[in-house]
C-alpha cells in the first residue's frame, strides 16, 4: 500500500502500484523520488510520523518519515514549528553517532513541507508495555535506570537537554530488547537558549517547546530547563513504570510541591530515597546529573542519606540489560507477567534471565539487568526461554582488524565475548562499543577511540593502549596485566577490580577515574601520570 501524506487527503490509502500520484487528491506519493510511505505511525504536537521504505536502495529498507504538521495555522506557530523541526534534525545529526539515539538518514523540504527521515527499528514504547504487561517491580526499574542513564549522560555531555523524557519516548527494540531515547523535537541546546515562545500564545509553550506537562519539573515549565530537569522526568517515568499511573493521577503536596507516591508501591528504603531525590521540585535538592544518579545506584553518592544500605543488591544471580535503539510502536513485551508485583509483594526471584557474554541477544520478554557495580551499559542477554542452567547457542565469527572496523562503521556495536586477540586496531573508532568479556590479548589499540566503551571482564593482557581514548569507559574486572597505557586518556573511566599489575600508566590521565591506590601501586606510573584527583604525581 502507498499512503498519501497530504493532511487534507480524504482517502490517503492507495494501491501498492500507485507510487507516483495519489488517486484521491493528486498529491505526490513518492517523496524525493525514493521514499514510499506505507502507513501512518502517529501524530504529535507538530509532526506526523509514517512508516516508509527507501526504494532507491537494495532491499528497500524500512525507515521512518516525520512530516512537519503543526496543529495551528498561525504564521507565528508555523515558524516556531519549523525552527523546532530544524533543531531536531540538527540534534539528531549531532547525536546520531550514538547507538542509543535515533540515526538521522535524511532531511529535506518539498513545497514548503519539511521532512525528517530516521532509521526504523521495530519496537514498542515503555508506555505500551506497561499497558500490556502491567507495572514493573523495583529490580526492573533499577535496571531501566542503569540502562537509560548513560544515554542521558551522553546527551548532556553534548550540551543538549532532552526536555521530553517519558515512557512514550523510550522504545525497546524487538530483536534484542534494548532501549532508545527518541523524539528530540523538544530539545534545548544549552549553548543557544533561544526562546521561541510568543507571550500571546501560551499554549505553544506546552505544545511545542516544553514537552509533556505532567513529566516536566517546575523550572522547565517556567522556561528555565537545566540538565537536572531531565533527571526529574526520569524519576516521573520510574513512577509510571512502578505504578502504571500517569503523574497527573497521583496526589501532590500543595505546600512542598512534591508528588505523593510512596503509598502506591513498596520499595526498599535505599531506592525510595534515590527516587525521592530525583523528584525534588526544588532544583537544589535534586540530583544534578545522570552521573550522580548512577553513583547513587552503586552506593557511591556522597549524600549519607543515600549511601546507607545502598549496595544495590546486584550479584551474580541478578539479571542484566544493555544497549538501545530506534522508533515505532509495536512489538516486544517487557517484562513478563511473572515480573509484575502486586502492592506489598516482593519481586519474584524465579524466571530471571541470565547474562550471556556473547553476541546473542535475548528476545524473550523477561529481560532485566544487573550492572555488576556499574552504571555503564553492559552487553547482551540470554532469552528468558532458556531453561535453567542451559546455555544459548553461540556464534563466534572470525574477526580481523578490517572486519571489526567495517562492522563498526556499518553500525555494529556489540563485540561481547569476541576473540579479538592480536588484531591491528590502531586509531580505530570504537566509541561506545560493547566488548564485555571480549579477548583482546596483545591487541594493538594505540590511539584508538574507546570512549564510553564497555570493557567489563575483558582480557587485554599486554594490549597496546598508548594514547588511546578511554574516557568514561567501563572496565570493571578487566584484565590489563602488562598493558601499555602511556599517554592514554582514562578520564572518568570505571576501573573497579581491574587488574593493573605491570600496566604502564606513565603519562596517562586518570582524572575522576574509579580506581584504588592499591590497584595503581601494582602499575607503573611516573611524574607525568595524572592521578584521579587531577594532580600529577611520581607515584601513588
Amino acid at each position: 500500500m502507498s499512503y498519501c501524506v497530504n493532511p487534507g487527503c480524504p482517502h490517503p490509502q492507495n494501491p501498492p502500484d500507485s507510487i507516483v500520484q495519489c488517486q484521491a487528491c493528486g498529491a505526490r506519493l513518492l517523496l524525493r523520488d525514493r521514499y514510499q510511505v506505507i502507513q501512518p505511525l502517529g501524530q504529535g504536537g507538530f509532526g506526523a510520523t509514517f512508516l516508509a521504505k527507501d526504494i532507491s536502495l537494495p532491499g528497500q529498507p524500512s525507515c521512518v518519515v516525520k512530516q512537519l504538521r503543526p496543529s495551528s495555522s498561525s504564521p507565528r506557530i508555523l515558524e516556531m514549528a519549523r525552527e523546532l523541526f530544524k533543531r531536531e534534525a540538527k540534534t539528531l545529526g549531532q547525536l546520531g553517532d550514538h547507538p542509543q539515539v535515533p540515526r538521522l538518514l535524511d532531511y529535506f523540504e518539498i513545497e514548503q513541507q519539511f521532512y525528517l527521515v530516521q532509521e526504523y527499528v521495530k519496537g514498542s514504547t515503555l508506555k505500551q508495555e506497561v499497558k500490556q504487561q502491567g507495572r514493573l517491580n523495583e529490580s526492573d526499574v533499577k535496571n531501566f535506570l542503569l540502562e537509560i542513564l548513560p544515554v542521558v549522560q551522553y546527551i548532556h555531555s553534548q550540551g543538549v537537554i532532552h526536555r521530553d523524557i517519558k515512557p512514550a519516548n523510550i522504545i525497546r527494540r524487538v530483536q534484542d530488547n534494548h532501549l532508545v531515547l527518541i523524539d528530540f523535537g523538544a530539545v534545548k541546546d544549552q549553548v543557544s537558549q533561544t526562546i521561541l515562545l510568543d507571550p500571546a500564545d501560551q499554549s505553544a509553550n506546552t505544545k511545542f517547546s516544553v514537552g509533556t506537562f505532567s513529566f516536566a519539573p517546575p523550572e522547565q515549565m517556567a522556561m528555565r530547563p537545566i540538565y537536572a530537569s531531565d533527571i526529574y522526568a526520569l524519576g516521573m517515568t520510574c513512577l509510571y513504570l512502578l505504578t502504571a499511573k500517569s503523574p497527573k493521577d497521583l496526589d501532590f503536596d500543595g505546600i512542598t510541591g512534591e508528588i505523593v507516591w510512596q503509598h502506591h508501591v513498596q520499595l526498599s528504603p535505599s531506592f525510595s530515597r534515590i527516587l525521592d531525590k530525583m523528584l525534588k521540585p526544588m532544583v537544589g535538592y535534586r540530583f544534578q546529573s545522570a552521573t550522580d544518579v548512577i553513583r547513587a545506584l552503586k552506593g557511591q553518592f556522597e549524600d549519607p542519606s543515600l549511601v546507607d544500605g545502598l549496595a544495590t543488591q546486584f550479584n551474580g544471580d541478578s539479571p542484566i540489560v544493555e544497549e538501545l535503539t530506534i522508533f515505532n510502536d509495536e512489538g516486544s513485551s517487557w517484562p513478563s507477567p511473572q515480573n509484575k508485583i502486586n502492592q506489598g509483594s516482593k519481586p519474584p526471584r524465579s524466571g530471571r534471565t541470565s547474562f550471556t557474554p556473547n553476541g546473542n541477544t535475548g528476545i524473550g520478554p523477561r529481560v532485566s539487568r544487573t550492572l555488576a557495580e556499574s552504571g555503564r551499559t553492559l552487553g547482551t542477554f540470554a532469552s528468558s526461554n532458556n531453561s535453567a542452567g542451559s546455555k544459548p547457542p553461540k556464534f563466534t565469527p572470525k574477526w580481523d582488524g578490517n572486519s571489526v572496523r567495517s562492522a563498526y562503521f556499518k553500525g555494529k556495536r556489540d563485540f561481547a565475548d569476541c576473540e579479538l586477540s592480536g588484531l591491528q586496531l590502531q586509531k580505530a573508532q570504537l566509541a561506545g562499543g560493547n566488548f564485555y568479556q571480549a579477548k583482546l590479548v596483545k591487541t594493538n589499540l594505540q590511539a584508538a577511540d574507546l570512549s564510553g566503551a564497555n570493557l567489563g571482564h575483558a582480557r587485554l593482557i599486554g594490549a597496546n593502549l598508548r594514547d588511546a581514548n578511554l574516557t568514561e569507559a567501563y572496565c570493571s574486572t578487566a584484565n590489563f596485566e602488562g598493558a601499555d597505557f602511556r599517554g592514554a586518556d582514562l578520564t572518568g573511566a570505571y576501573l573497579s577490580k581491574a587488574n593493573l599489575r605491570g600496566a604502564n600508566l606513565s603519562g596517562a590521565n586518570l582524572t575522576n577515574a574509579t580506581v584504588t591506590e592499591e590497584q595503581l601501586a601494582m602499575a607503573k606510573t611516573n611524574w607525568m601520570t595524572v592521578k584521579p584527583d587531577g594532580k600529577r604525581g611520581f607515584g601513588f
